[in-house]
């Protein structure tokens, strides 16, 4: 294990993030200010407020960390900050802070993908074996991704129209619950059964996903159902919609894990969190002879310290941004 000490910013979306990372596996702050309570009365993020918000917290959050991780500036190796992708204006505000503080300090900067952000923060729970397959699940994105070396990204598979978070926004605001709708489809599927057949996208011979036909029926049959003046019951619609996500994420990923031969299978995003796609993979490959990781909890939302996971692999191979580093909200990971 290396032992530089890096300093991560974070805010792609509606996180305002700092963490202070050594080594790439050692959390010494993780701070995270949400932004949920501000975006909740409109049932999503507004780019305008989160960017806004993001200016108010940072410097907060930045003093915040460095006393939680009771470092000093000389102690710094490296700034990290998520370059892309994410919402522009969220973005600039921890592009800009990164680049004032490692000119003003004279550090090193890193410019971070975000989506290598979620799948290194599997490395806190474990050091990766290759190959091995990561599954993407979040608001903005559902990929499969082959790594054969630290940093080497191959697309293996992707959502064709909705990511799967966003599927679970969507049927969450159908169904009249909070934002964000994720956590409360999950809770109320452990409350409900499995009552109605709800579409599965296959797209045969392809580890691509399609949740827009998906979407569409859940949309449909609550209509429906209101129509005919029938009481709307929440939890098995929850139960079913979930399976459904569930089960094709599950199988497209065994298959292909299968196909590749990998050592490992990790889950990334926030869509992580979500307790039966949790459970179904791990029953999934436990008669198998591939490791399962998934982040806690707090690891699978938005953080900088998966920003300072995935830098320290960069710091390594001395691969720094320069001064002229910008956002860039539709950075491919490949």
């Amino acid at each position: 294990m290396t032992n530089e000490i890096i300093l991560a910013i974070e805010t792609s979306c509606d996180e305002t993030s700092v963490a202070v990372v050594r080594g790439g596996k050692e959390i010494l702050a993780n701070v995270v200010s949400s932004q949920i309570e501000q975006h909740k009365q409109f049932g999503g993020v507004v780019p305008e407020i989160a960017s806004r918000k993001h200016t108010e917290q940072i410097t907060y959050v930045l003093e915040k960390a460095f006393k939680e991780a009771n470092v000093a500036w000389d102690d710094i190796d490296a700034i990290a900050v998520t370059e892309g992708p994410g919402l522009v204006g969220a973005l600039i505000v921890g592009v800009n802070t990164a680049k004032a503080l490692a000119f003003a300090k004279n550090k090193p900067l890193i410019a971070v993908h975000h989506i290598a952000g979620h799948i290194y923060a599997n490395r806190f729970e474990s050091e990766f074996e290759f190959p091995l397959l990561a599954l993407i699940v979040s608001g903005g994105h559902t990929e499969l991704v082959l790594m054969e070396n630290h940093g080497t990204y191959e697309l293996i598979g992707e959502t064709l129209d909705d990511a799967a978070g966003e599927a679970f926004d969507k049927i969450a605001r159908a169904l009249d619950l909070p934002y964000p709708g994720g956590p409360h489809i999950d809770r109320l599927a452990h409350e409900g059964e499995e009552t109605i057949e709800f579409p599965r996208a296959w797209l045969k011979n392809s580890y691509d996903f399609s949740f827009s036909g998906l979407k569409s029926a859940v949309i449909n049959f609550i209509h429906n159902e209101k129509q005919r003046g029938n009481v709307i019951n929440k939890a098995d619609i929850a139960a079913s919609f979930q399976a459904s996500v569930v089960e094709v994420l599950t199988e497209k990923t065994f298959e292909a894990a299968m196909q590749y031969g990998v050592k490992q299978v990790i889950i990334a995003g926030g869509v992580a969190a979500n307790k039966g796609l949790r459970k179904a993979i791990v029953d999934k490959f436990s008669d198998s002879n591939i490791d399962v990781y998934i982040p806690p909890i707090q690891l699978c939302t938005d953080n900088a310290a998966m920003i300072g996971a995935a830098a320290s692999i960069l710091y390594q191979e001395r691969q720094f941004a320069g001064w002229d580093l910008n956002a860039k909200p539709s950075l491919p990971l490949i």
